[in-house]
Protein backbone atom coordinates (compact mmCIF):
# COMPACT_ATOMS: atom_id res chain seq x y z
CA UNK A 1 0.00 0.00 0.00
CA UNK A 2 1.16 3.27 -0.78
CA UNK A 3 2.00 6.05 1.79
CA UNK A 4 0.48 9.76 0.95
CA UNK A 5 3.19 11.86 0.20
CA UNK A 6 4.57 14.62 2.86
CA UNK A 7 4.82 18.17 2.01
CA UNK A 8 8.54 18.10 2.38
CA UNK A 9 8.79 15.47 -0.55
CA UNK A 10 7.04 17.41 -3.09
CA UNK A 11 8.96 20.29 -2.22
CA UNK A 12 12.55 18.61 -2.65
CA UNK A 13 10.76 16.91 -6.15
CA UNK A 14 9.81 20.70 -7.08
CA UNK A 15 13.53 22.19 -6.16
CA UNK A 16 15.05 19.22 -7.94
CA UNK A 17 13.03 19.84 -10.76
CA UNK A 18 14.36 23.84 -11.04
CA UNK A 19 17.78 23.72 -10.40
CA UNK A 20 18.50 27.47 -11.18
CA UNK A 21 16.80 29.34 -8.55
CA UNK A 22 19.68 28.30 -5.99
CA UNK A 23 21.73 31.48 -4.64
CA UNK A 24 24.09 31.87 -2.37
CA UNK A 25 23.24 33.07 1.19
CA UNK A 26 25.44 36.05 1.17
CA UNK A 27 22.98 37.53 -1.38
CA UNK A 28 21.55 40.60 0.29
CA UNK A 29 18.87 41.20 -2.38
CA UNK A 30 17.40 38.91 -4.85
CA UNK A 31 16.27 40.29 -7.74
CA UNK A 32 13.06 39.87 -9.48
CA UNK A 33 13.79 37.09 -12.00
CA UNK A 34 15.02 35.05 -9.35
CA UNK A 35 11.85 35.87 -7.04
CA UNK A 36 10.25 34.67 -10.62
CA UNK A 37 12.09 31.55 -10.48
CA UNK A 38 11.33 31.10 -6.76
CA UNK A 39 7.89 31.79 -7.21
CA UNK A 40 7.66 29.04 -10.08
CA UNK A 41 9.24 26.22 -8.50
CA UNK A 42 7.00 26.54 -5.29
CA UNK A 43 4.14 26.87 -7.77
CA UNK A 44 5.20 23.40 -8.87
CA UNK A 45 5.86 21.99 -5.45
CA UNK A 46 1.88 22.94 -4.37
CA UNK A 47 0.98 21.59 -8.11
CA UNK A 48 2.41 18.17 -7.32
CA UNK A 49 0.98 18.00 -3.91
CA UNK A 50 -2.66 18.39 -5.07
CA UNK A 51 -1.52 15.74 -7.73
CA UNK A 52 -0.35 13.60 -5.08
CA UNK A 53 -3.19 14.66 -2.84
CA UNK A 54 -6.26 14.59 -5.41
CA UNK A 55 -9.18 14.79 -2.17
CA UNK A 56 -7.66 18.73 -1.76
CA UNK A 57 -9.44 19.05 -4.95
CA UNK A 58 -13.27 17.65 -3.80
CA UNK A 59 -13.75 21.16 -2.86
CA UNK A 60 -13.11 22.63 -5.54
CA UNK A 61 -14.73 20.30 -7.80
CA UNK A 62 -18.21 19.20 -5.38
CA UNK A 63 -19.47 22.97 -4.21
CA UNK A 64 -20.41 24.19 -7.69
CA UNK A 65 -22.55 21.27 -8.38
CA UNK A 66 -24.18 20.77 -4.71
CA UNK A 67 -24.67 24.77 -4.36
CA UNK A 68 -26.19 24.81 -7.88
CA UNK A 69 -28.12 22.28 -7.73
CA UNK A 70 -29.76 22.92 -3.90
CA UNK A 71 -30.39 26.60 -4.79
CA UNK A 72 -31.84 26.03 -8.45
CA UNK A 73 -34.08 23.01 -7.65
CA UNK A 74 -34.51 23.98 -3.69
CA UNK A 75 -35.19 27.22 -3.78
CA UNK A 76 -35.27 28.34 -7.08
CA UNK A 77 -38.89 28.05 -7.73
CA UNK A 78 -40.23 30.39 -5.09
CA UNK A 79 -37.20 33.07 -5.37
CA UNK A 80 -37.99 33.11 -9.27
CA UNK A 81 -41.52 33.66 -9.22
CA UNK A 82 -40.72 36.73 -6.73
CA UNK A 83 -38.60 37.57 -9.33
CA UNK A 84 -41.45 37.28 -12.20
CA UNK A 85 -39.54 34.37 -14.26
CA UNK A 86 -39.97 31.36 -12.55
CA UNK A 87 -37.48 28.77 -12.20
CA UNK A 88 -35.21 29.55 -15.42
CA UNK A 89 -35.48 33.52 -14.34
CA UNK A 90 -33.91 32.02 -11.19
CA UNK A 91 -31.04 30.30 -12.80
CA UNK A 92 -30.21 33.38 -14.84
CA UNK A 93 -30.19 35.56 -11.57
CA UNK A 94 -28.12 32.99 -9.56
CA UNK A 95 -25.65 32.17 -11.59
CA UNK A 96 -23.45 35.19 -11.71
CA UNK A 97 -23.67 35.26 -7.81
CA UNK A 98 -22.28 32.15 -7.63
CA UNK A 99 -19.17 33.12 -9.54
CA UNK A 100 -18.64 35.81 -6.95
CA UNK A 101 -19.46 33.20 -3.77
CA UNK A 102 -16.91 30.99 -5.49
CA UNK A 103 -14.04 33.52 -5.24
CA UNK A 104 -14.60 33.76 -1.40
CA UNK A 105 -15.57 30.81 -0.49
CA UNK A 106 -12.45 28.93 -2.20
CA UNK A 107 -10.46 31.92 -0.62
CA UNK A 108 -9.54 30.18 2.89
CA UNK A 109 -8.19 27.11 1.47
CA UNK A 110 -4.89 29.48 0.94
CA UNK A 111 -5.06 30.11 4.85
CA UNK A 112 -5.52 26.46 6.03
CA UNK A 113 -3.01 25.24 3.38
CA UNK A 114 -0.61 27.80 4.93
CA UNK A 115 -1.50 27.00 8.30
CA UNK A 116 -0.70 22.87 7.51
CA UNK A 117 2.66 24.09 5.84
CA UNK A 118 3.68 25.74 9.49
CA UNK A 119 2.67 22.61 11.62
CA UNK A 120 4.13 20.12 9.13
CA UNK A 121 7.57 21.70 9.33
CA UNK A 122 7.87 23.25 5.65
CA UNK A 123 8.01 26.44 6.48
CA UNK A 124 10.96 26.00 8.62
CA UNK A 125 12.33 24.68 5.33
CA UNK A 126 11.32 27.60 3.51
CA UNK A 127 13.04 29.76 5.98
CA UNK A 128 16.58 27.58 5.31
CA UNK A 129 16.64 28.01 2.08
CA UNK A 130 17.88 31.33 0.06
CA UNK A 131 15.12 32.26 -1.51
CA UNK A 132 12.53 35.40 -1.54
CA UNK A 133 10.02 34.85 1.41
CA UNK A 134 7.33 37.08 -0.69
CA UNK A 135 7.26 33.74 -3.28
CA UNK A 136 6.03 31.57 -0.95
CA UNK A 137 2.68 33.62 -0.39
CA UNK A 138 2.82 34.67 -3.86
CA UNK A 139 3.32 31.01 -5.07
CA UNK A 140 0.10 29.54 -2.77
CA UNK A 141 -1.96 32.79 -4.21
CA UNK A 142 -1.72 31.59 -7.64
CA UNK A 143 -2.13 28.17 -6.79
CA UNK A 144 -5.60 29.01 -5.09
CA UNK A 145 -6.55 31.36 -8.23
CA UNK A 146 -5.89 28.16 -10.37
CA UNK A 147 -8.25 26.16 -7.84
CA UNK A 148 -11.19 28.99 -8.13
CA UNK A 149 -10.68 28.96 -11.90
CA UNK A 150 -11.50 25.26 -12.16
CA UNK A 151 -14.10 25.36 -9.59
CA UNK A 152 -15.46 28.20 -11.91
CA UNK A 153 -15.33 25.88 -14.78
CA UNK A 154 -16.99 23.33 -13.32
CA UNK A 155 -20.29 25.54 -12.11
CA UNK A 156 -20.75 27.29 -15.59
CA UNK A 157 -21.09 23.22 -17.66
CA UNK A 158 -23.44 22.86 -14.39
CA UNK A 159 -24.84 26.00 -14.88
CA UNK A 160 -25.48 25.17 -18.73
CA UNK A 161 -27.35 22.12 -17.93
CA UNK A 162 -29.34 23.30 -15.61
CA UNK A 163 -30.48 25.85 -18.46
CA UNK A 164 -28.14 28.77 -17.84
CA UNK A 165 -27.72 30.93 -21.27
CA UNK A 166 -24.45 32.23 -22.06
CA UNK A 167 -25.73 36.11 -23.56
CA UNK A 168 -22.01 37.38 -23.38
CA UNK A 169 -18.69 35.47 -23.88
CA UNK A 170 -16.76 38.46 -23.22
CA UNK A 171 -19.17 39.71 -20.36
CA UNK A 172 -18.79 36.09 -18.52
CA UNK A 173 -14.71 36.46 -18.90
CA UNK A 174 -14.43 39.70 -17.50
CA UNK A 175 -17.09 38.54 -14.44
CA UNK A 176 -14.67 35.70 -13.94
CA UNK A 177 -11.58 38.57 -13.90
CA UNK A 178 -13.37 40.44 -11.91
CA UNK A 179 -14.03 37.63 -9.43
CA UNK A 180 -10.60 36.26 -9.63
CA UNK A 181 -9.04 40.22 -8.45
CA UNK A 182 -11.46 40.08 -5.52
CA UNK A 183 -10.46 36.95 -4.46
CA UNK A 184 -6.68 37.71 -4.73
CA UNK A 185 -7.48 40.28 -2.15
CA UNK A 186 -9.38 38.15 0.32
CA UNK A 187 -6.61 35.16 -0.07
CA UNK A 188 -4.60 37.95 2.02
CA UNK A 189 -6.97 38.16 4.53
CA UNK A 190 -6.89 34.26 5.15
CA UNK A 191 -3.00 34.52 4.42
CA UNK A 192 -2.80 36.40 7.53
CA UNK A 193 -5.28 34.36 9.59
CA UNK A 194 -2.72 31.21 8.27
CA UNK A 195 -0.05 33.02 10.13
CA UNK A 196 -1.56 34.06 13.37
CA UNK A 197 -3.69 31.12 14.34
CA UNK A 198 -2.24 28.38 15.21
CA UNK A 199 -3.98 25.61 13.20
CA UNK A 200 -6.10 24.75 10.07
CA UNK A 201 -8.96 24.13 12.11
CA UNK A 202 -9.26 27.28 13.61
CA UNK A 203 -8.57 29.31 10.56
CA UNK A 204 -11.54 27.17 9.13
CA UNK A 205 -13.98 28.65 11.91
CA UNK A 206 -12.98 32.13 11.83
CA UNK A 207 -13.65 32.03 8.19
CA UNK A 208 -16.93 30.36 8.08
CA UNK A 209 -17.47 33.20 10.85
CA UNK A 210 -16.32 35.79 8.39
CA UNK A 211 -17.77 34.06 5.11
CA UNK A 212 -21.47 33.53 6.33
CA UNK A 213 -22.98 37.14 6.89
CA UNK A 214 -20.86 38.47 4.20
CA UNK A 215 -22.37 36.02 1.59
CA UNK A 216 -25.96 35.77 2.58
CA UNK A 217 -26.33 39.19 3.75
CA UNK A 218 -25.81 39.82 0.43
CA UNK A 219 -27.61 39.92 -3.32
CA UNK A 220 -26.11 36.27 -4.38
CA UNK A 221 -28.81 34.23 -3.51
CA UNK A 222 -31.83 36.71 -3.57
CA UNK A 223 -32.53 40.22 -4.22
CA UNK A 224 -31.98 42.93 -0.81
CA UNK A 225 -35.24 44.86 -1.84
CA UNK A 226 -37.32 42.39 0.75
CA UNK A 227 -34.99 42.59 3.62
CA UNK A 228 -35.19 44.42 6.60
CA UNK A 229 -33.66 48.63 6.17
CA UNK A 230 -30.95 47.87 8.75
CA UNK A 231 -29.70 44.39 6.65
CA UNK A 232 -30.47 46.66 3.07
CA UNK A 233 -27.96 49.07 5.06
CA UNK A 234 -24.90 46.34 5.23
CA UNK A 235 -25.33 44.87 1.64
CA UNK A 236 -24.85 48.35 -0.10
CA UNK A 237 -21.45 48.35 1.56
CA UNK A 238 -21.02 44.32 1.20
CA UNK A 239 -18.31 43.58 -1.32
CA UNK A 240 -19.62 40.30 -2.29
CA UNK A 241 -23.28 42.55 -3.51
CA UNK A 242 -21.65 44.84 -5.63
CA UNK A 243 -19.43 41.53 -6.89
CA UNK A 244 -22.58 39.92 -7.78
CA UNK A 245 -24.21 42.47 -9.12
CA UNK A 246 -21.40 43.47 -11.57
CA UNK A 247 -21.27 39.83 -12.66
CA UNK A 248 -24.60 39.86 -13.25
CA UNK A 249 -24.51 43.13 -15.40
CA UNK A 250 -21.70 41.62 -17.22
CA UNK A 251 -23.36 38.44 -17.68
CA UNK A 252 -27.00 39.02 -18.60
CA UNK A 253 -27.17 42.81 -19.42
CA UNK A 254 -27.74 45.24 -16.91
CA UNK A 255 -26.27 48.51 -15.07
CA UNK A 256 -22.25 47.76 -14.64
CA UNK A 257 -20.17 50.60 -14.26
CA UNK A 258 -21.03 51.55 -10.19
CA UNK A 259 -20.49 47.91 -9.06
CA UNK A 260 -17.41 47.42 -10.68
CA UNK A 261 -15.89 50.52 -9.86
CA UNK A 262 -16.83 49.54 -5.98
CA UNK A 263 -15.71 46.22 -6.42
CA UNK A 264 -12.35 47.39 -7.54
CA UNK A 265 -12.22 50.06 -4.43
CA UNK A 266 -12.33 47.42 -2.23
CA UNK A 267 -10.16 44.97 -3.75
CA UNK A 268 -7.89 47.31 -3.46
CA UNK A 269 -8.21 48.72 -0.51
CA UNK A 270 -7.97 45.41 1.29
CA UNK A 271 -5.02 44.62 -0.58
CA UNK A 272 -3.59 47.29 0.89
CA UNK A 273 -4.05 47.08 4.01
CA UNK A 274 -3.69 43.03 4.46
CA UNK A 275 -0.88 41.74 1.89
CA UNK A 276 1.38 44.65 3.89
CA UNK A 277 0.34 42.74 7.08
CA UNK A 278 0.28 39.22 5.51
CA UNK A 279 3.90 39.86 4.18
CA UNK A 280 4.89 41.74 7.85
CA UNK A 281 3.68 38.73 9.73
CA UNK A 282 4.89 35.75 8.02
CA UNK A 283 8.48 37.43 8.01
CA UNK A 284 8.54 38.08 11.78
CA UNK A 285 6.35 34.71 12.53
CA UNK A 286 8.67 32.35 14.95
Amino acid sequence: MSSRPSPTTTLNEALRAAPSITVTATDARIPLRGHLRHTGALIRRNLLWIRQDPESMFDALLMPVVFTLLFVYVFGGSIGQALGGGQDGYVQYVIPGMIAMMSMTLSQGVGTGFSQDFNSGVMDRFRSLPIGRGSVLFAKITVELLRMLFATTVLMVVAVLVGFHIHHWGGLLAAVGLSAVFATSIMWVFLTLGVILKNAQSVQAMGFLVLFPLQFGSSIFAPTKSMPGWLQAFTDYNPLSTLADAARGLMVGGPVAHDLWVTLGWSVAITAVAAPYAIHKFRTKS
